[in-house]
């Protein structure tokens, strides 16, 4: 009897949770400006952000979003996520899904750009300087020092008549009175950076997030397409890819429906060598002699060091 009455009150909780989290998950695709994440003193148009914003806020044309002691991510197109520093304000330019633009008046901002479509008009102004997204990568932007720098990808600064191509691991200085000009970039002061750190360990949140929202995706449906989908465990969006699965420039994995599917036991691992991240493969879940789960090493493709541009579709 007593069994009973347990298995009862399970099956009465797992109907609660169902039906708890059928209304928790909305049903529309987020538009770009969506404030994803807040941490600390945030505000939106001079109205203070909580952690129960995430999902709902939303940072619409010319409105401005504004950190103190603080961390704020925010959605742009699908796989793309505008990360935004300690003492930092971004102004909303564009939220359009084919013309995304945002301005960073002050402080300092990551983007992190998992996916990007050939129709994606992805761009960052800083200082009079428009900077173009042309490949999958990581950027960073700092309006404090004029300074404009690719970690991983390719970027296209404009300012005035001059234009500039950036590749991996240089840099531009903004509004110095001199010509647009290439130079290497530090990238050990960029890895020490807080706002660097702190993407990288949002960039594995969201990774977790995938794998979890996949497979909901997979068990109970609600598949639209590639994009951004909520996840009420972890209370913020994350990004499914359409097929296969992609890295992000951290060498998190994010996995489609489909391929969750095909392969429930494995994860990602991030491989640390040189000075960045590597991108591991995918592998099998492992336990030690005491039950506890552990990670198994694995290769790393190639011998690049450095920031890794994912690599694509898998």
């Amino acid at each position: 009897m007593k069994a009973l009455w347990s298995k009862g009150w399970q099956v009465v909780l797992a109907m609660l949770i169902a039906a708890a989290l059928s209304v928790a998950k909305p049903t529309t695709m987020p538009p770009p400006g969506t404030v994803n994440y807040v941490e600390g003193q945030v505000a939106l148009d001079g109205r203070a952000l909580s952690a129960n914003s995430a999902g709902s806020a939303l940072v619409e044309t010319n409105q401005l979003l504004d950190t103190g002691r603080g961390n704020a991510e925010l959605l742009l197109t699908p796989g793309v996520f505008f990360r935004v520093g300690d003492n930092s304000e971004v102004r909303m330019v564009s939220p359009g899904l084919a013309d995304t633009r945002v301005e960073l008046l002050k402080g300092s901002g990551m983007l992190e750009v998992t996916e990007l479509f050939k129709e994606n008009d992805l761009a960052v102004l800083v200082d009079g300087a428009t900077t173009r997204i042309e490949k999958r990568g990581l950027y960073d932007f700092n309006a404090d020092l004029s300074a404009v720098s690719v970690l991983d990808g390719k970027a296209t600064v404009s300012e005035g008549g001059a234009h500039l191509t950036l590749g991996k691991g240089h840099e531009a200085l903004l509004a110095n009175g001199q010509a647009l000009k290439s130079q290497k970039l530090n990238k050990e002061a960029i890895e020490t950076d807080p706002l660097y750190r702190w993407s990288s360990l949002r960039s594995q949140y969201e990774a977790e997030a995938n794998l979890d929202a996949a497979r909901t995706v997979v068990v109970n449906g609600g598949w639209y397409g590639p994009g951004w989908y909520w996840d009420p465990y972890w209370n913020f969006y994350s990004f499914l890819p359409g097929a296969g699965m992609l890295y992000s420039p951290f060498g998190w994995g994010f996995y489609s429906p489909g391929w969750a599917w095909r392969a429930p036991n494995y994860y990602h691992y991030p491989v640390i060598g040189g000075h960045g991240w590597r991108t591991a493969p995918p592998m099998a879940r492992h336990f030690d002699g005491g039950g506890r789960e552990a990670p198994l090493m694995a290769p790393h493709f190639g011998s690049m060091g450095g920031f890794h541009g994912g690599g694509g579709h898998r």
